[in-house]
């Protein structure tokens, strides 16, 4: 290893070695057990990085290639991170391969604090969506979630019980960058069933002895808490109980279920279906 300048953060450091501590400290947030020591989580890529640094989230590490060297906005990543008093690494394609684990890594990696939203600081206002996802285990789902309560403008996630990472390499490579935009919870069974006690509005749940057609509900009165089932096993019946209503949605073919992801994504795009509206032509939507 070489140093530009001292090693102190907030300062520029070149890397090239695999056994420095620091890629080895990077390296280990690949495992939850580590994630959660360092209370820290890893994210590729350069809009992703501006994305959160924009979005406010502290930034630990930030991680460039050699190649990226002169590259205006990867300098301007580079100073926002040394000014923040995190460290920057300059590193050659081998250490980042060694970091992502993929053969054509990003340029850029971003090293940021983990951030969860305390539960009871959800206040639920008029027009407001919540998800609550019970136990979900592929972090793929999860991060498509994550993206797509992001897409419809929904106000962030409840994860409910033993769940999957949030934070995990996959789930925030699933995100797309909506980690950073959207708020997350975590509560168990038992507190998240106390807190939803006091939820001011429809609390609607998916469900195989739902007996409504989910497009027969009027979700446009009051805030709605959305709660979707384990991908094995649903919903189970202490928080179907406590659901307003438990919907279904009508299916034709062979299949008896359909992915997590998917069926969330439809009850979303119903549920606030009367707050999108398509940009007209020519503007950004």
């Amino acid at each position: 290893m070489s140093d530009r300048h001292a090693g102190a953060p907030g300062q520029v450091k070149e890397v090239t070695s695999l056994a420095n501590p620091l890629i080895k400290d990077i390296k280990a947030l690949s495992l939850k057990k580590y994630r959660d020591q360092q209370n820290a989580f890893m994210a590729e890529g350069l809009k992703l990085v501006i994305d959160a640094l924009d979005l406010g989230w502290s930034i630990r590490t930030l991680v460039f290639a050699k190649a990226g060297r002169g590259n205006a906005a990867v300098e301007k990543v580079a100073a926002r991170t040394v000014a923040a008093g995190g460290t920057v690494l300059e590193v050659s394609e081998k250490v980042l391969v060694t970091i992502t684990r993929r053969d054509n890594p990003q340029m850029v990696v971003g090293v940021f604090s983990q951030k969860f939203l305390p539960l009871k600081d959800i206040r639920a206002q008029d027009g407001d969506v919540w998800v609550a996802l019970d136990r979900v285990r592929d972090p793929g789902n999860l991060g498509t979630v994550i993206r797509t309560v992001d897409a419809v403008g929904a106000k962030g996630i409840i994860l409910v019980g033993e769940t999957t990472d949030p934070f995990s390499v996959e789930t925030v490579r699933a995100t797309m960058g909506s980690i950073f935009a959207v708020p997350v919870a975590k509560a168990t069974p038992e507190a998240f069933l106390a807190w939803r006690k006091s939820f001011p509005g429809l609390v609607a749940g998916t469900h195989l002895k739902g007996a409504v057609d989910y497009r027969s509900v009027d979700f446009s009165k009051g805030p709605v808490l959305l709660m979707m089932g384990n991908e094995q096993q649903g919903l189970p019946e202490s928080l179907a109980e406590s659901c307003d209503r438990l919907l279904r949605i009508p299916q034709a073919g062979r299949a008896d279920s359909l992915n997590l992801a998917v069926a969330t994504g439809i009850m979303l795009f119903e549920i606030r279906r009367r707050a999108l509206k398509l940009a007209p032509e020519g503007a950004r939507p």
